[in-house]
């Protein structure tokens, strides 16, 4: 009976014991399941700790998935064959085939796992990926050293900005979208694993190894970052690894060299240096690297590498932190881990410690032979190498690995360096800038800009695209240092140049990465700045390198930080300080009194910015179409070389040059090429006078012109209105050849009563580069139009219809000269183009400009007998002296830019009001639909059929041409802005081929193709 009892409370007893570990194992595994559902986990942190994500929330990726393909695949595997996925092995696409053979053995003879690949190019690294794939029973994990992309290691391809230029940007889905990108470069070429993110938090500046690819000092900040990085790569099946565990931030010694010393406590390791590893693994981390670091807080055993230890790797990041993801090592070829033992003994310690994949390992057959010994030995149990593989298996099959397919070289490069990689990289570097300091605000600079300015470049490297961008806002006296300066003889006499200006911009180059030597800032260029302000000059300080180069330099009025030198960088710091652009960068580290975290923000005030078709909506790959067109029309004699410029949203996104200045020479076209604009100056002169003079109140449009000039009262032509003038319908003849035939003889010379082939008191009238006319000659010509007869076009009510008329305009500078009491000429540059600051943009550019910057227009056998160049092509504004309502200005499609971009912004330009906002929309828009004419503005013809407008431009769409070849178009619907630029009547004007072609509608055509929310409505 007492047996039978005891039997039964036995029974009891186990049912009970049963029921409680069931219980406890339901509990642990949902506490498991918690670490591995890390949306509830993000809820929980945010919600205590005010972690920031990235702005959209997707959800995170599981960690290494349970699947049958890893289950069958394990137990089809031998001992050696497990061994060897354990091992990631360098290799390096631009050796020899020696080396590549010795890959193969690797897989063949150890069936190693994996390959990080180094320095080469994606081509060849696609075909090695193919070849060795095809070796190996189970396919390799590929693996890249890619912390800012695959330019990282790669020929060829995208290299994004290092990591603390990003601990600048205040937004971090910027960071997740980068992660994506890389994702999808690294899915083309056949990757799985990226090395990346650095999660350290660099708490010491003198750090000569992690620095700059850190996200900066504020955990917070670095974990932000290091998160949206990791989702970004782990949302495209790409295997995120954080490094160095755990935290080679605070070391001022470099593990590729020896064994760096972490002295933090346990209670800092854990409130800093863990931070972003801790918040990482809560999320859904699916790799870890760890660093080769001694740090006795967590296993104070003698040299003792924490990469090697089992507290720190099972102990600390398994069972503490609950990673459950895979363990990497750092490079095991690295001097700060081998100096510790030989590469085999080090590697199976590696393994013993907890690590999954030796990274980078040395002495493969030796290290096989001591791990199958270590496993005869019990040193280490065939489980627990049974538990590394399954964890390898599951990421590889997560990885997509089980399904694996050759990489197609097909369209490769085009397909890791696409158009909106490059617009996301100008992106970090615009929202990575940081105004640190903006005494008085004295940036962005306005429309009433300091003339007295001068910039000096100092430092190593090209600062070619600083000084030009300053000059697109303001022309200005630039000088450079290459070298310092490196004396004070130098800067004694560099402040001699100087002392004429107010405000001096300073831009460093040649900024180094590494402490060493000052992170390359020289005394002599503290020095410079710092006797620049003992000179009381107002001084913008500009610094494209790392934040800690801070340090070195005096405080100024205005401190920018670049954080990384580049072209982009170079391009828009100068936007934000004229402000085409914001400025919304932080510090992502403390230097001085600075702490991480500081800058102000700058806010733009309406100037033209420069940025990429896909920043404003539209698709570089179409607009490349532009570059056929135009080389195809320089190669059939359209016109010797052109300049093309398209503005959208306020954003120059396409300028570019094509073909020579003549047929004959090879001066290429450049961005600084002058063009004879022919009747442009219509809308770029003389309407832009009369719109000042109407928004003033100083005229109407329905005044008689014969009101401002009373030489037309009694005429036939005292009632025209300048509405009529602008309408051209006031009965003007288009225009007067006999205005200059009065000036030859009757066998077609030159009268010497008006003509000199030198230059005096009396003939002061450039016609031609060696043809002067007298001054007296300006009058008759005025005279002349005034006896001009009239046109017969009149309509059934007798007022006269339409007839383009140059004449007109002719007579509208006059009104604008009566009324103002100045040349036109003056009264537009003094009122328009230099508040603007267009330094290219003006009449007779021969008396500013040298004849070689100019495009040749017409060899004039007919009049001048000699080619033009710099001098009017239009035959009566050369005669009148080159300054002429109708014709006679010279231009840069940049300053033309710049001029539209104001009109099309209604009159606001810069912080100023050129115009009420009513006033170019009221000139602008429609008034003659038959002629498709608006107050002195060109309109779309609403059939569309013209030969230089393309047809999908909207109605209100307005601009003009010019007989030369040039073209401005603007479309006020889609914020877009084209210029055209050529001199299509080289040698002969009599070539008509760029209207027959309709090259300029063809190419506007792209244009419109090319806008990314029309393109699915389109044809």
């Amino acid at each position: 009976m007492k047996n039978w009892l005891f039997s039964r409370f036995r029974v009891v007893v186990s049912v009970v014991v049963l029921v409680i570990l069931s219980s406890m194992v339901s509990v642990a595994w949902k506490l498991i399941t918690v670490k591995i559902k890390p949306a509830k986990t993000e809820t929980a942190v945010a919600s205590k700790k005010k972690v920031h994500t990235p702005k959209k929330r997707l959800a995170p990726v599981l960690v290494l998935p349970e699947n049958e393909w890893v289950d069958s695949t394990l137990k089809s595997l031998s001992i050696e064959q497990k061994i060897g996925q354990l091992f990631m092995v360098a290799t390096f696409s631009n050796r020899d085939e020696a080396h590549y053979k010795y890959i193969d053995r690797l897989i063949d003879d150890f069936h190693i796992g994996g390959l990080i690949f180094f320095q080469g190019g994606p081509v060849g690294q696609a075909l090695l990926t193919n070849r060795y794939q095809s070796h190996s029973n189970i396919p390799l994990f590929v693996g890249i050293d890619g912390e800012w992309g695959l330019g990282m290691r790669l020929d060829s391809t995208m290299s994004y900005p290092k990591q603390m230029v990003l601990g600048s940007i205040q937004n971090d889905e910027l960071v997740y979208r980068m992660g994506s990108d890389i994702a999808r470069q690294c899915n083309r070429l056949g990757i799985q694993i990226n090395f990346a993110p650095v999660s350290d938090i660099n708490s010491n500046a003198g750090n000569p190894v992690i620095g700059i690819r850190s996200f900066g000092e504020d955990k917070e900040n670095v974990t932000r970052k290091a998160v949206a990085y990791m989702k970004g790569l782990q949302h495209h099946k790409v295997i995120a690894t954080a490094k160095h565990f755990p935290g080679h931030g605070d070391t001022d010694a470099d593990s590729h060299f020896t064994l760096p010393v972490l002295g933090h406590s346990a209670a800092q390791l854990n409130e800093t240096d863990l931070y972003p590893y801790r918040e990482m693994i809560a999320d859904s981390l699916m790799g870890v690297l760890s660093g080769h670091l001694f740090i006795p807080a967590l296993d104070n055993t003698p040299n003792q590498a924490s990469s090697l230890s089992e507290k720190v790797i099972t102990g600390l990041l398994r069972k503490d932190l609950g990673f459950r993801g895979l363990v990497f090592t750092d490079a095991m070829n690295m001097k700060g881990v081998l100096k510790t033992g030989k590469a085999a003994e080090v590697n199976l310690k590696a393994l013993i410690a907890g690590n999954d994949i030796l990274l980078y390992p040395e002495s493969i057959a030796e290290t096989v032979a001591k791990i199958k010994d270590a496993i005869n030995q019990k040193i280490i149990s065939e489980k627990i190498i049974d538990d590394k593989v399954k964890r390898i298996l599951q990421a590889k099959y997560w990885a997509g690995l089980s399904k694996y397919q050759p990489i197609d070289i097909t369209n490769l490069y085009d397909d890791l360096n696409t158009e909106k990689s490059k617009e996301l990289y100008r992106e970090l570097c615009e929202a990575a800038v940081t105004v640190v300091k903006n005494d008085n605000n004295l940036i962005p600079i306005g429309s009433v800009i300091d003339n007295n300015m001068a910039s000096v470049s100092l430092g190593e490297g090209s600062s070619a695209a600083f000084q030009k961008m300053l000059s697109t806002y303001k022309p200005m006296r630039s000088y450079t240092f290459y070298d310092g300066p490196t004396s004070q003889e130098e800067i004694s006499e560099m402040l001699t140049y100087l002392q004429p200006y107010n405000t001096i911009i300073v831009d460093i180059h040649g900024i180094a990465s590494k402490p060493t030597r000052n992170y390359g800032v020289t005394s002599g260029m503290t020095d410079f700045v710092n006797q620049l302000k003992q000179k009381n000059k107002k001084v913008i300080l500009c610094l494209f390198g790392t934040p800690y180069s801070i340090r070195f330099f005096p405080e100024t009025d205005v401190l920018i930080c670049a954080s990384q030198d580049g072209k982009d960088q170079q391009e828009i710091v100068p936007q934000i300080i004229f402000g085409a652009m914001s400025g919304e960068g932080r510090l992502p580290v403390s230097v001085l009194s600075y702490r991480s975290g500081s800058g102000v923000s700058t806010t733009p005030i309406n100037r033209i910015a420069f940025g990429t078709p896909e920043s404003v909506g539209m698709d570089a790959g179409s607009l490349k179409k532009i570059d056929e067109i135009a080389t195809a029309a320089v190669s059939d004699h359209v016109f010797p070389g052109c300049e093309i410029l398209v503005a959208r949203k306020g954003k120059i996104i396409y300028e570019k040059q094509f073909g020579a200045l003549n047929y004959r020479t090879p001066e290429r076209v450049t961005s600084e090429t002058i063009y004879d604009l022919a009747s442009l100056t219509k809308v770029s002169a003389t309407l832009q006078a009369v719109m000042l003079l109407y928004d003033r109140k100083q005229i109407t449009l329905d005044d008689k012109a014969s009101t401002y000039l009373p030489e037309l009262a009694g005429t036939s032509k005292q009632n025209f209105t300048i509405r009529d003038l602008l309408l051209h319908r006031s009965g003007l003849i288009s225009f007067y050849p006999p205005l200059w035939d009065r000036t030859k003889t009757s066998a077609g010379g030159l009268l010497p009563e008006y003509y000199s082939s030198k230059s005096d008191t009396a003939y002061y009238l450039q016609v031609a580069p060696k043809l002067f006319a007298k001054g007296a000659l300006r009058d008759s010509v005025w005279k002349w139009v005034v006896e001009s007869p009239m046109n017969n076009r009149k309509d059934r009510s007798g007022n006269y219809g339409y007839l383009y008329s140059d004449l007109g305009f002719l007579t509208l500078q006059k009104i604008v000269e009566k009324v103002t009491g100045q040349p036109l000429d003056i009264f537009v540059a003094s009122n328009i183009y230099e508040p603007l600051g267009l330094s290219y943009l003006g009449f007779n550019p021969l008396r500013r400009f040298p004849e070689k910057q100019i495009a040749p227009t017409e060899n004039d056998y007919r009049f001048r007998g000699q080619l033009l160049q710099g001098t009017v092509h239009d035959q009566m504004a050369a005669i009148v002296g080159g300054v002429a309502g109708h014709a006679g200005l010279f231009g840069t499609a940049r300053d033309l830019a710049i001029l539209f971009q104001m009109n099309l912004w209604k009159g606001n330009y810069a912080g100023k009001r050129y115009y009420e906002q009513t006033t170019v929309p009221v000139f602008a828009r429609g008034y003659d639909e038959s002629h498709h004419r608006g107050l002195g503005w060109d309109k779309a013809p609403s059939d569309g059929n013209s030969s230089y407008v393309s047809p999908q431009a909207s109605l209100n769409s307005f601009g003009h041409t010019g007989f030369t070849g040039t073209m401005v178009w603007m479309d006020p619907e889609e914020d877009l802005l084209f210029i055209f630029l050529s001199n299509r009547v080289n040698p002969d004007a009599e070539n008509t081929s760029i209207t027959t072609q309709r090259t300029r509608r063809k190419i506007q055509d792209v244009v419109y193709s090319s806008l990314l929310e029309r393109k699915s409505e389109l044809p």
